[in-house]
């Protein structure tokens, strides 16, 4: 599935130089960084809220921008997309659609934000069944009710084969939901395709925390309960504010929960900043930036931004620290990725850094 398919593009020569964070940083699968844009959107949203100029209409009008855009991003119609502000949260509202008694076919492994809301539903006798994202195709069955998954996997980098696994899904008749928090931004894989798909955008999307998006496919709204509605879960939000008059928006916008103000300027101009880049050289930058790093390190190449390799006793976590490069551990591993604002010189730093 091909995304982003409006405007012009920018380019690689001119990524870095929209950023103010020098070399250094490989830790966008931790969090994405603001471009300089961005963070003007931000203070200046602070400049009116400390002027006493806060317009809560006219941030309800970014909001809507704010679907807009990462309905483009993700390849869906506008219609289908809710904002929230955890994935957590929007992934409870997906686990009101998992029958009694039935199973969810879960990636070993994946974010706990993604599988945590169905562990809890095991009153209802929902059993939660584990399997390793590389073999999660061949372990869908006639019990699967829902499959769910992190499109990249946030501890390895690995990439989910989601063809192979949506077609699975379907011959059972089992729902998909997918987690593009770690994807949408550098890989171009959308919504479109999925039943239902979560994405977080303050990592690759590099928006501020506090903005998440629902994508619900055609159809299956009504399959949902919006758990958390309030005045924001219908199409005229300013006359549904009080009880006795509170109507569910007519498409998934019925899962909206009011958005996080601060969050919202600078997460429209992050938006549209990605729709003007091409996807395809975004992948290319990236990817081939890690293949570096792959080389340098003596790994084999991949197809991931994101880099892992065994670091258990955190020994190279300590040295890239040491050397100025933001990395992270996670699940034993030592953890780097690549994205807008890295170029060769990040892989000459950490190289010096780990002494290779």
């Amino acid at each position: 599935m091909r995304t982003q398919t409006r405007g012009a593009h920018t380019s690689a020569a001119n990524w870095a130089g929209q950023f103010a964070a020098g070399p250094g940083y490989l830790s966008a699968c931790t969090a994405g960084l603001p471009s300089d844009a961005t963070v003007d959107a931000m203070q200046a949203f602070i400049a009116r809220w400390a002027g006493g100029g806060l317009d809560a209409r006219a941030i309800s009008a970014q909001a809507e921008r704010c679907r807009e855009l990462f309905a483009t991003i993700a390849g869906v119609a506008p219609a289908r997309v809710a904002l929230g502000s955890q994935i957590s949260q929007l992934v409870s509202i997906v686990a009101t659609a998992v029958p009694d008694q039935a199973e969810v076919l879960c990636a070993t492994g994946d974010f706990a934000s993604l599988t945590h809301p169905f562990e809890q539903l095991a009153a209802r006798g929902v059993r939660v069944r584990y399997a390793p994202v590389s073999e999660l195709a061949a372990a869908v069955d006639e019990r699967t009710a829902l499959v769910a998954f992190s499109l990249v996997q946030s501890a390895s980098g690995e990439i989910a084969d989601h063809a192979a696994i949506r077609a699975a899904a379907a011959r059972v008749g089992a729902r998909t939901l997918v987690d593009l928090t770690q994807s949408l931004g550098w890989l171009p894989v959308g919504a479109e395709g999925f039943d239902f798909t979560v994405c977080h955008a303050y990592k690759w999307l590099c928006a501020p925390r506090g903005t998440a998006f629902l994508t619900v496919a055609p159809g299956l709204d009504d399959e949902l309960t919006p758990l958390a509605a309030g005045w924001c879960s219908a199409d005229d939000v300013w006359s549904s504010c009080y009880a006795g008059h509170t109507p569910l928006a007519a498409g998934a916008g019925r899962f909206d929960v009011s958005p996080v103000w601060p969050a919202i300027a600078g997460t429209e101009v992050a938006l549209r900043e990605c729709t003007e880049r091409d996807p395809a050289a975004v992948l290319a930058h990236t990817v081939g930036l890690a293949n570096e790093a792959r080389a340098m390190l003596g790994l084999p190449a991949g197809d991931s931004a994101i880099v892992t390799w065994a670091d258990p006793d955190g020994a190279d976590l300590a040295a890239m620290q040491h050397g100025g490069i933001t990395a992270s551990g996670r699940a034993g591993n030592a953890r780097i990725s690549f994205h807008l604002w890295n170029t060769s010189e990040d892989v000459a730093q950490l190289a010096a850094a780990l002494g290779r």
